[in-house]
C-alpha cells in the first residue's frame, strides 16, 4: 500500500466505524419522508390518461423503491386509474398536486384476502392501499386517492337528490322488493344474510367459502396493519367502499393535514378508524363521514379481548369534522381497551353527536384517561357529548352479573366546550351493574333542545357547566352517586 493511498484508507474505516455505531450494515435512507431516490409512476409505464389500468406500473415502481432500499414512488399530475396498491417498508408513496389515483370499478381486481374486520378475524376484498407487517412507510402530497365507493355501497332513495338517485339507477345495478334500496349487483343485495351466517362460523375463516360473496365484501379504502414509523401526510382520501381509513395493531404513526371525504350517505363510512394502536398523533386534519368521524377502536368482544391490544397514547390536536354519526368517538369496539388520550382544538359541524363514547354488555375492555379539551360544536343532530352503553341495544333498569363482557368507561376530562345549538346538551347512561365513573366536565356552555341526563353513574362532576335549553328538565337523574354540581346552571326557555 502506498502513502498516497492512506488518506483513502482512514476515509473508509471512518464511514465503517460510524456504520457500526448505527448499528451495521450499509446507509440506506430509513426515513421515506426525505427518500434518497425517486420512481416516478410514468418510468413504468403509468398512463395518466383515467383508462389505463396502471396496477402494474404501481407494482414495479414499488418494487423497485423497496429494492434500493427505500425512497419515494411519485404520482405525477394526472388520472391514473389502478387496482391495489400494496405498499412496502421504506417506501414513501407521493401523489403531487393534481395528481389523482382513482381506483378500479371492478370487483374483480380485488382479491379476497384474510383479514381482521371490527375486531373479527375474517375473509374481505383486498384493500385499494394497504400494507402489512411494514416500516417506515408514508403517503406524503397534496394529490388525491378517490376509491369510487359509490359502486360498492348499497345506497337508500331516502338519502340523496333525485337526480344522484336516477344517475346510479341507470348505472346498472338492482333495486330491492321495495325499489327503496339500490346494489351494485343481486349478488350484493342477495348475499348479506348468508355472508353473516358464514361469518358466525366458529371455524377458522377459509378465502374459498366467500367467493359468492365478494360483492358483499366492501374494502375500507386504506388498510395499515401490524406496521412502525407510518406517516400519512398532505393527501385527501376520498369516497371509500366502506371505512375511510383502518390503522390496525400498528404504532408510531403521525397523521398530519389530511383531507378524509365520505359522502353523508356513505354506508358504514367512517373517517378514520384508529384500531389496537399506540402513540398516534392526528393534527391539522378535515374528515367528512357517513358513519363515525374520528374513531378509536381495539378490537370486538371475546377475540378483541383475548388479543389485549389497547388503542392508548393517542393525541388528536385542530381537527375538523363536518357531517359523520360522531365528531370524536370511542367505541363500540373497545374489548382490548383504550387509554391515555388527549382530543384538543377540535370543531365538529353537523355532526349526529359531537363526542360519542359507546358499548354494549358483552364487549368487555376499559377505556379511561381520556383528557378533551377546547372543542367548538355547531348544529349537532344529537347530544353534543353522549356516553352510552347500550349502543344497537335496549335498555333495562335489571341489573345483570359483572363478568368480563362488562365494559368499564372512567377517569373522563372534559373542558372547555362549547355547543351552539343540539337535540340535547349532555347524556350519560351506564350500566346498572357498572355505572359510568369518574366523569369530570368543567367550563361546558351548551345550547340545545333538551338538559343533561344521567343515568347508571357515578363521581360526575359538572364545574361551571351552562346549559340553556328549550325543553324541561334542564337536568334529570336516576340512579346516579356522588353528583357534583358546582357551578352548574340551567336556563330554560320556552321556543
Amino acid at each position: 500500500m502506498t502513502k498516497a493511498m492512506w488518506p483513502l484508507v482512514v476515509i473508509y474505516i471512518c464511514i465503517r466505524s460510524t456504520t457500526t455505531l448505527l448499528g451495521g450494515g450499509p446507509i440506506t435512507p430509513a426515513d421515506p419522508a426525505s427518500p434518497a431516490s425517486e420512481f416516478n409512476i410514468l418510468k413504468y409505464g403509468a398512463v395518466a390518461d383515467g383508462k389505463t389500468m396502471n396496477t402494474d406500473a404501481f407494482r414495479a415502481a414499488i418494487k423497485a423503491c423497496s429494492d434500493a432500499d427505500g425512497g419515494r414512488v411519485v404520482v405525477p399530475s394526472g388520472t391514473f386509474l389502478t387496482g391495489p396498491i400494496v405498499l412496502k417498508s421504506h417506501v414513501d408513496l407521493h401523489v403531487d398536486d393534481g395528481a389523482l389515483v382513482l381506483f378500479s370499478q371492478k370487483f374483480d381486481d380485488y382479491p379476497l384476502i384474510l383479514l381482521s374486520y371490527e375486531g373479527h378475524d375474517t375473509v374481505g376484498c383486498q384493500s385499494p392501499i394497504s400494507g402489512d407487517h411494514l416500516d417506515h412507510v408514508s403517503i406524503t402530497g397534496p394529490g388525491t386517492f378517490d376509491a369510487q365507493g359509490d359502486y360498492w355501497r348499497p345506497l337508500k332513495k331516502s338519502k340523496v337528490t333525485d337526480e344522484y338517485w336516477n344517475k346510479m339507477v341507470h348505472s346498472g345495478g338492482v333495486l330491492d322488493d321495495s325499489g327503496k334500496t339500490w346494489y351494485p349487483s343481486a349478488a350484493a343485495r342477495d348475499g348479506d344474510a348468508a355472508l353473516q351466517q358464514l361469518r358466525a362460523s366458529t371455524e377458522p375463516p377459509r378465502i374459498a367459502d366467500y367467493i359468492p360473496y365478494r360483492d358483499v365484501l366492501r374494502p375500507v379504502l386504506l388498510l395499515l396493519s401490524n406496521s412502525t414509523n407510518v406517516t400519512l401526510d398532505g393527501p385527501t382520501f376520498k369516497n371509500s367502499p366502506n371505512w375511510g381509513l383502518h390503522l390496525l395493531l400498528s404504532d408510531h404513526i403521525n397523521v398530519h393535514h389530511i383531507t378524509i371525504d365520505n359522502p353523508e350517505y356513505a354506508q358504514n363510512g367512517d373517517g378514520i378508524d384508529i384500531d389496537s394502536c399506540t402513540d398516534l398523533t392526528m393534527r391539522d386534519s378535515d374528515v367528512n363521514a357517513g358513519d363515525d368521524g374520528i374513531c378509536l377502536k381495539s378490537g370486538r368482544d371475546e377475540e378483541g379481548r383475548r388479543l389485549g391490544r389497547p388503542t392508548e397514547d393517542i393525541t388528536i390536536d385542530n381537527c375538523t369534522v363536518g357531517h359523520a354519526h360522531g365528531g370524536f368517538v370511542i367505541g363500540s369496539e373497545m374489548s382490548g381497551g383504550v387509554r391515555n388520550v388527549t382530543v384538543t382544538h377540535c370543531t365538529f359541524h353537523g355532526t349526529d353527536a359531537g363526542l360519542r363514547f359507546k358499548s354494549v354488555r358483552g364487549r368487555g375492555g376499559v377505556v379511561e384517561n381520556i383528557k378533551v379539551s377546547d372543542i367548538n360544536m355547531s348544529d349537532i343532530k344529537g347530544a353534543a357529548i353522549t356516553f352510552d352503553m347500550y349502543y344497537f341495544a335496549k335498555a333495562t333498569a335489571t341489573s345483570q352479573p359483572v363478568n368480563e363482557g362488562t365494559p368499564i368507561f372512567r377517569n373522563f376530562q372534559i373542558s372547555n366546550i362549547t355547543c351552539q345549538g343540539a337535540k340535547q346538551a349532555i347524556m350519560l347512561r351506564g350500566l346498572p351493574e357498572m355505572p359510568i365513573s369518574q366523569i369530570t366536565m368543567d367550563n361546558v356552555h351548551i345550547s340545545s333542545d333538551q338538559g343533561v341526563s344521567i343515568t347508571d353513574a357515578s363521581d360526575i362532576t359538572l364545574h361551571n357547566v351552562h346549559v340553556e335549553c328549550t325543553v324541561p328538565p334542564a337536568l334529570e337523574k336516576d340512579n346516579v352517586s356522588g353528583l357534583k354540581t358546582d357551578d352548574f346552571s340551567a336556563d330554560v326557555q320556552s321556543k
